[in-house]
């Protein structure tokens, strides 16, 4: 799953930068600038917070991108971006590969009940929140030494003057519990990017078919705002917009997705065409599905 917002604009924040190790020219004395966005495809985690100490490109050399510390809760990431490198000069050429070293993090779940529960890579963690007590084990295999290497398809052109990366960090899948009766959580990143300018959008509408009236459920009046659009698993509510109710996703590198409506608790209800469907967005292109629900029948009060 990558990187989605839109209609809402994107909230960029600077979170610091750090110098090359060496100049910032290459070996015809060529210069270009590297901005790098981060983002976050959903899970079900409530929090994922991780402290990146090194952001750095791999070439002939090592070039470092940033390494003043940034803690950052990779699930707020869901529908914006950080900048994480703001138009830091770098030698012209291109890298193998682009790393982030984390040095910690913390996860907080669900549980039984109303709880949570926390999982860090230590209880002594400086990102931890104070006065939290720790649950279990959060492993984080080699990542505070060689870093996670981001997945670019290919490598990473930066011939051109300035070049602006996004960073698709999935914390859907890059957590998951050990095997076993040990409770211990494990991090095993599974991270995208890409040109930021290859990324597409995907526009969803939905409308009422003739004669359909959405009921009341536990004494409210249910419209198009109480559905949310799914895209691979990444929700955005429909809003209006210019008349009609619309959910967007920005910044989707390209490829197919799983496009699904998710409706409030306590409906039945039958949209056209047929959900779940495929979705291709092609390179810096618009996909867009017209949905038309067709039957809607209150099944249970909500309390």
């Amino acid at each position: 799953m990558q990187a989605f917002r839109m209609p809402v604009l994107i909230a960029a924040f600077a979170l610091g930068i750090g110098a090359c190790d060496s100049d910032s020219t290459g070996p015809n004395g060529d210069e270009s600038r590297v901005t790098v966005h981060l983002t976050d495809a959903p899970g079900d985690v409530l929090e994922a917070v991780v402290t990146i100490e090194e952001i750095y490109l791999q070439g002939e050399g090592r070039v470092t991108l940033s390494s003043t510390p940034q803690t950052i809760d990779l699930v707020q990431l869901n529908n914006v971006t950080a900048v994480v490198v703001d138009d830091e000069p770098v030698p012209a050429g291109q890298y193998s590969e682009l790393r982030f070293v984390i040095s910690g993090g913390y996860l907080r779940v669900e549980a039984e009940g109303d709880e949570t529960e926390i999982y860090a890579s230590s209880p002594n963690y400086e990102g931890l929140p104070e006065g939290v007590t720790v649950t279990g084990n959060l492993q984080m295999p080699s990542l505070g030494q060689s870093g996670l290497k981001v997945d670019f398809d290919g490598a990473i052109d930066l011939t051109g003057e300035e070049t602006e990366l996004l960073v698709d960090f999935d914390v859907s899948q890059s957590f998951g519990h050990q095997a076993g009766n040990s409770g211990m959580w494990v991090m095993h990143p599974v991270v995208k990017g890409a040109v930021l300018a290859e990324a597409g959008e995907v526009t969803v509408t939905l409308g009422l078919g003739n004669d359909v009236v959405l009921p009341s459920i536990g004494g409210t009046l249910l419209t198009l705002a109480h559905f949310k659009a799914s895209l691979d698993g990444e929700e955005v509510a429909f809003a209006e917009v210019d008349g009609a109710f619309q959910a967007s996703f920005a910044h989707v590198l390209p490829g197919t997705y799983s496009l699904n409506v998710v409706g409030p608790a306590g409906l039945t209800f039958v949209i056209s065409p047929v959900l779940p469907m495929d979705v291709t967005v092609g390179s810096g292109a618009e996909a867009t599905a017209a949905l038309t629900i067709t039957s809607a029948v209150a099944t249970a009060a909500v309390p």
